[in-house]
């Protein structure tokens, strides 16, 4: 079946019925509409009709008053048809409010049953359909509404002063009208195919950057920036053959338009000897030409233009809106959308340690990290622009190896920004950040180098879709990641260290209540069924499980409750290796070696007691935190969905 058949024909026989109830259901609107259309054909009839009046019977006859009087009447008729017009706006609103707020409660119901049927499903093109599609639904149906009143009521008023003035102007001026618009009807079925194009590449595009936005930090730790830019590029690439291809179609109506609006007058200009044979006066011409030139040709303009652009992209937005659900599969358009996703893992993680490319799985690794690396800030200064005030300023700080620090602050102060510059995600504008005597993303250094030397779990934890066993494993060396016994990774690794490895990891960070709710960690994991305390405790099973030497956690267990919270941290402060906490809860100052309070431009480390003593914004912060704030974030890690 053609694209065409698919488009036009369906959502036209699906929308009828609901159109029909919906104009029965507001018969008074209507009516009121028609009463002032018809001042419209009266106008229309009366233009006409005194402009070849008063050249007959006035200016021609030798009588310049009866010319003028006549005149005065197209004035007068032309005033009228203005008060018509206004009268036709007051009631429109009636009529197209009503759709718009039925179209909003539609789409805003189908997206939260479809979210919780089948959480997979929701994506970004609900937000397209929310707001880009049900304003242009509303707008192309006023404008829909306006223009085929318009041209109704003209072409009634023209066509009556036609024949009022000589039946014979019927015939040439009907059949090219007749044949211009066949011609215009015989456009709108391909126009609305390529009109649903274009909105399924709108929607793919949506999606896609949406997929893209939420990976970012990823994108950018995989150094994969020009692979996601050449998809994103796809994507636009996509939208913009749709639109061109749509703008060929609509430059089909030119010559319908041709036929319809000017072809009668030049038939009219050729027929003029053979009509004057048979009676027809000067005047009678000019009012024909009138009618042609002044109503007829305007009203087709405005009718042709608005079908082919608003008529088109009303039928596909309301059948997307109020028709049937989307098929499964996706168009081509909409299934690039889920390139950036699928072809990286990394952001689908969403996060800093998801350091490797798909390609380029870490070479083996030592176990277990060594004591830990040591991290140092010399006179760090990082601004976000180069206007803007520092973030940080002239910040030294010294991390020893298998170090345990938390940071501390209020709240937009730079404490991620902090995790950031030690994760390499950022350059400071003065001053340098070393890791193990290093800048942390030294040149030279590959992707996979990077996910050994250190792991960043951010506050939105990203969990990709496959087993929880290769969540687990995504960071680990090849002789933990791949078991299965055709050698592809993923399998279930025989009975031996590397499992035990793996099971001692998921009982350190409190993952096995989870692990058998998901059904073993070779169940498939769906990221968007999981919440948000679910993904954080993968997030941070994966981290545990890696070889890095440097874990950054900021904010990375708030979706946790405070227990879940303790044990978290301190399966990582029983795991070798330097250990850097953006901390949630003052409870995490107290298990760390020290505490860094970071002040505006100052920055203060030492242990809770010390800084009990020498920080007024410690003690405010551990003020705060007692009175139960530290809570309000705090949910437990359980199931967000009811057991099957």
């Amino acid at each position: 079946m053609s694209p065409v058949s698919r488009t036009a024909p369906g959502p036209a026989r699906r929308l009828l019925p609901r159109a029909a109830r919906f104009l029965r259901s507001r018969r008074r609107v209507l009516v009121r509409l028609g009463g002032w259309s018809l001042l419209e054909s009266a106008q229309t009839f009366l233009v006409g009709y005194g402009v070849a009046q008063a050249l007959d019977r006035g200016f021609l006859a030798g009588s310049t008053g009866t010319g003028l009087a006549w005149l005065a009447v197209a004035a007068a008729a032309t005033v009228v048809g203005g008060l018509a017009v206004r009268g036709v706006f007051r009631g429109l609103a009636d009529l197209v409010e009503p759709l718009r707020d039925g179209l909003l409660r539609r789409v805003v119901t189908r997206a939260l049953h479809g979210a919780v049927a089948e959480p997979a499903r929701a994506d970004n093109s609900s937000v397209s359909r929310l707001t880009h599609q049900t304003e242009l639904a509303r707008d192309s149906f006023a404008g829909l509404v306006l223009v085929l009143r318009s041209f109704v009521f003209t072409a009634a008023g023209a066509l009556a002063g036609l024949a009022s003035l000589h039946p014979l102007l019927l015939l040439v001026v009907l059949p090219p009208l007749v044949l211009g618009l066949l011609l215009f009807t015989a456009t709108l079925v391909p126009m609305a195919a390529r009109q649903r194009d274009f909105l399924d590449a709108d929607e793919a595009l949506s999606t896609g950057y949406g997929a893209v936005a939420a990976g970012l930090r990823d994108v950018v730790a995989c150094g994969a920036e020009r692979r996601t830019a050449g998809e994103a590029d796809a994507l636009v690439a996509t939208e913009v053959e749709a639109a061109r291809s749509l703008a060929r179609w609509a430059a089909a109506r030119t010559v319908a338009l041709g036929v319809a609006g000017h072809l009668p007058i030049v038939l009219l200009l050729f027929a003029t000897p053979w009509l004057l044979e048979r009676g027809l006066t000067a005047g009678a011409l000019l009012g024909a030409l009138t009618y042609l030139t002044q109503s007829l040709l305007p009203a087709l303009r405005t009718l042709m233009s608005a079908l082919g652009a608003a008529g088109t992209r009303l039928l596909v937005i309301l059948d997307r809106l109020v028709g049937e659900d989307p098929p499964h599969g996706a168009p081509a358009a909409a299934k690039s959308a889920a390139a950036p996703s699928a072809a990286l893992p990394a952001a689908r993680s969403g996060t800093v340690e998801s350091a490797a490319t798909p390609a380029e799985t870490p070479a083996p690794a030592p176990a277990r990290p060594a004591a830990g690396s040591r991290v140092e800030l010399r006179s760090v200064t990082f601004a976000y622009g180069p206007g803007a005030q520092p973030v940080l300023r002239e910040v030294d700080l010294t991390v020893e190896p298998g170090e345990h620090l938390v940071v501390v602050g209020p709240s937009g102060i730079g404490k991620s920004t902090l995790a950031a510059l030690v994760a390499g995600l950022l350059t400071p504008g003065r001053g340098e950040v070393l890791v193990d005597g290093a800048p942390p993303r030294a040149a030279g250094r590959s992707a996979g180098e990077l996910a050994r030397q250190r792991v960043l779990i951010p506050q939105q934890a990203y969990v990709f879709t496959g087993t929880l066993r290769e969540n687990l494993l995504y960071l680990c060396p090849d002789d933990l990641s791949a078991g299965a016994p055709d050698g592809t990774p993923g399998g279930a690794p025989e009975a031996g260290p590397e499992e035990e490895r793996l099971a001692a990891s998921v009982a350190a960070v409190g993952l096995g209540p989870l692990a058998d709710g998901l059904g073993g960690l070779d169940a498939v994991v769906d990221p968007a069924a999981l919440s948000q305390g679910e993904r954080q405790l993968i997030a941070l099973g994966r981290a545990h499980l890696s070889p890095a030497p440097l874990v950054l956690l900021d904010e990375a267990t708030c979706h946790l409750d405070p227990e879940a919270e303790a044990r978290a941290e301190r399966a990582f402060a029983d795991r070798p290796g330097t250990l850097v906490v953006i901390a949630h809860r003052i409870s995490s100052a107290h298990r760390a070696d020290r505490v860094l309070v970071m002040d505006g431009a100052r920055a203060t480390a030492g242990s809770h007691r010390e800084l009990l003593d020498r920080s007024r914004l410690y003690r405010d912060l551990v003020g705060r935190w007692h009175t139960g704030r530290e809570g309000r974030c705090a949910v437990r890690p359980g199931r967000s969905r009811a057991p099957a």
